[in-house]
């Protein structure tokens, strides 16, 4: 643990702005002397005491709530101090001014917290794994209802328990492996026996059952991000509008109209799509609409998917098409072939004709939304309800797959029988590391820094 760990620290645990109740909190090894220089009296652990806060002078700042947490029964495991006043960014800056002048006076020196400095104590202190600290961050930053309600079962520990079981079901599986390199004599008897190529095997499903579920979590979190592409005038802004519900974008008969990128999350089953319409793509003179044009392919190679809509009415014009067949050229060349591309054909309820393959719709009664809403599921690989699913991140995904890496070639290994149990012993080591980096028990520190600085400050 770092030096800097043991120092007290204080900070506004709650938003900034206005608002009925603010809260600063306090953390540290021992905070009865703050507690006695700021009240002059004891508080009664985990029990609201209504007092009046006081600056140095004795004058009152405000009059609030007051609650005591000694360790280790507190969010951090250290003590904790909680003053809940009303929620005006001077009193709350004035309070917290107290604590630190406070903390100064009595030879502690309180500091102001880092961002996510309250949690990564928690972590620090075993009150909860690495897996529910981020559960803490994506809970706040969660978009949807389901994502907020996945984040909240990873918060209370069902993506860990998942972890602890597949982790004690290969430490099991190490421990055969590792006792019978000590008798090489009787080594393939010995693991027949104890049915290694059946925990083995049993251990690779419960992960891919795991996996399964933490790429669902993974998609709850971050979403999919969809651009909408096309010609001026084919109706890119008028179907963000139909996705989002809203008027969001400019909507005119006049081409050109979109000159940069409009922006909405929307979500479909709980799943957060992140839509962009961007300026329509042609030939341009015009500076401003270049940039805008330039824009709008650096957002598609961005993208996850592309939606290539085109222009019912026009289809059969020409120059329409040849413009069209040089996008969709220009989207094969640019995006890299994971990245799908569905061409979605606009203005059916003018034009009933079908014209090439692809969806069609009507941007303007929101006729073929719901099939595109499907389509878009399909493409983000969405295969379940919310029930059951927890959050989770693009690392837990990265981190899984290195495991099912390790036991594939454990299995390998296995069948060599006797010849390779050395390296089948390895694979399944490196499999429990890969495993523990999940949940934190095997972390680096810069992953630690880098996972906690993305927490707002208080928290």
């Amino acid at each position: 643990m770092l030096a800097r760990h043991a120092d007290p620290i204080a900070a506004i645990a709650t938003a900034p702005g206005r608002g009925g109740v603010g809260i600063v909190r306090v953390s540290g090894k021992d905070l009865s002397p703050l507690v006695a220089a700021l009240f002059a009296r004891p508080l009664k652990p985990r029990e609201a005491t209504y007092l009046p806060f006081r600056d140095a002078a004795g004058q009152a700042i405000d009059q609030g709530l007051a609650l005591h947490f000694p360790a280790p029964h507190s969010y951090t495991g250290e003590d904790v101090l909680e003053l809940q006043a009303h929620g005006g960014p001077v009193v709350l800056q004035l309070l917290l001014a107290r604590c630190l002048e406070a903390g100064a006076d009595i030879g502690i020196g309180i500091r102001v917290a880092r961002p996510g400095e309250f949690t990564e104590r928690a972590f620090l202190n075993d009150k909860i794994d690495l897996a529910q600290a981020e559960a803490v961050a994506d809970l706040i930053d969660a978009s949807t209802e389901a994502a907020a309600r996945s984040a909240s079962r990873s918060l209370s520990g069902a993506f860990s328990k998942e972890i602890h079981q597949l982790r004690d079901a290969l430490v099991h599986l190490r421990m055969l492996v590792e006792a019978t390199l000590d008798f090489p004599e009787e080594e393939i008897d010995f693991l027949q026996k104890a049915d290694a190529h059946g925990q083995l095997s049993k251990l690779q499903q419960t992960l891919a059952d795991v996996m399964r579920r933490t790429e669902q979590g993974a998609l709850l979190r971050d979403g999919i991000k969809v651009v909408i592409a096309g010609q001026p005038n084919a109706g890119k802004s008028s179907l963000l509008n139909a996705l989002a519900g809203a008027e969001l974008a400019i909507v005119t008969p006049i081409a050109g109209t979109t000159r940069d990128k409009v922006a909405q999350t929307i979500q479909i089953e709980g799943v957060p799509v992140h839509v962009i319409d961007t300026a329509g793509l042609r030939r341009s003179e015009d500076e401003v609409e270049k940039i805008g044009i330039e824009r709008a392919w650096s957002e598609i190679e961005s993208a996850d998917a592309v939606l290539f809509l085109h222009d019912l009415t026009r289809a059969e014009e020409p120059d329409h098409q040849a413009a069209d067949d040089d996008i969709a050229a220009m989207l094969a060349q640019k995006l890299p072939p994971r990245v799908p591309v569905v061409d979605v054909w606009n203005k059916a309820d003018v034009q009933a004709a079908a014209l090439g393959d692809g969806l069609r719709l009507s941007a303007r009664t929101g006729a073929g939304l719901d099939a595109l809403r499907k389509r878009l599921l399909e493409i983000a690989g969405w295969q379940s309800a919310p029930e059951g699913i927890f959050i989770a991140r693009e690392r837990h995904v990265q981190a899984l797959r290195q495991v099912d890496a390790h036991l594939a070639r454990a299995r390998t290994q296995l069948a060599a029988q006797a010849q390779l149990l050395d390296l089948l012993a390895e694979e399944l080591r490196l499999a429990q590391n890969a495993l523990n980096a999940v949940t934190g028990e095997f972390t680096s520190d810069d992953l630690l820094g880098v996972i906690f600085s993305q927490f707002c400050i208080g928290k």
